[in-house]
């Protein structure tokens, strides 16, 4: 074969390539850049049939936005929200892992356990952030072992379900080769963990935000609930909706960046198993 020929068959290589790469790329965020226009749309169009003070229009919202992202005080705020959320998460995954894994091994320690994880998802997080301000006052305390009880349930539930998932051959094989706990805790049980806690964290993270968000309204000076609380007392609709969009963003990149990409290396053996 010639070399015009050849050159003339791998032309449209660099295209199809390029098309292949951008039909899955259009297909994730297409979807969601129209999310984004028919929700400004539709709250344009309210502001405007509604002409009251308490549904700013869209522009107004956006001036409100820019300020407290231009000042810096969004990012110091989120900040330190999203640090209380983080240590509060931490504190209930520490304590998730082995009340999960002990649970799920023991029928009679389930049943110990159960009404206490039922009591857990049933509270509302208002419950567990009034008690940890006034067990607590404004120390570091109230946010994070707040968001710890409000996330520990569906943690442990998360664990509970991997142990469960986990094959008796497997662990058959392991008692034949004789290896030891820590051996199948590390090679085996967390491995495995590891692909159902990652749904569990992002879901306990959509719960830590509503905790966490009542704690800095009713016992802290600083944070994003602090300042809704402060916008909500002037009635400044538009900095409550500023400020609500900042920490929106903020999860929306969290989301993207860190748990989209983890929950992908963590599912990885499913696509080697079909494959």
């Amino acid at each position: 074969m010639s070399d015009a020929v050849k050159s003339s068959l791998a032309r449209p290589a660099a295209p199809l390539r390029r098309a292949v790469f951008l039909r899955p790329l259009a297909e994730r965020v297409l979807p969601s850049l129209l999310y984004f226009v028919v929700l400004l749309a539709a709250w344009e169009a309210m502001a405007r049939s509604l002409h009251s003070p308490l549904v700013p229009d869209v522009r107004a919202i956006y001036a409100q936005f820019v300020e407290i992202v231009a000042n810096g005080s969004a990012f110091v705020q989120i900040w330190l929200t999203f640090a209380r959320m983080a240590l509060g998460f931490v504190l209930a995954l520490l304590v998730a892992l082995p009340v999960g894994i002990v649970t799920a091994r023991s029928k009679v320690l389930a049943r110990f356990v159960e009404p206490g994880i039922t009591l857990g998802l049933t509270v509302p997080g208002l419950v567990w952030a009034l008690l940890c301000v006034i067990w607590f006052g404004t120390s570091l305390l109230s946010p994070v072992i707040s968001v710890a009880l409000g996330v520990l349930p569906s943690l442990v539930i998360s664990v509970k379900e991997g142990i469960h998932s986990l094959s008796g051959e497997l662990m058959e094989m392991a008692h034949v080769f004789r290896l030891k706990r820590i051996t199948v805790l590390r090679r085996i049980w967390l491995p495995l963990l590891y692909a159902f806690i990652v749904p569990g964290t992002r879901v306990g993270f959509s719960i830590a935000w509503k905790v966490i968000v009542l704690v800095e309204i009713f016992g802290m000076s600083d944070g994003v609930g602090y300042q809704l609380n402060a916008q909500f007392s002037t009635q400044n609709v538009e900095g409550v909706i500023a400020w609500t969009i900042a920490f929106w963003a903020t999860m929306l990149v969290v989301e993207h960046l860190i748990f989209a990409p983890i929950e992908h290396h963590a599912n990885r053996w499913k696509k080697r198993t079909v494959a």
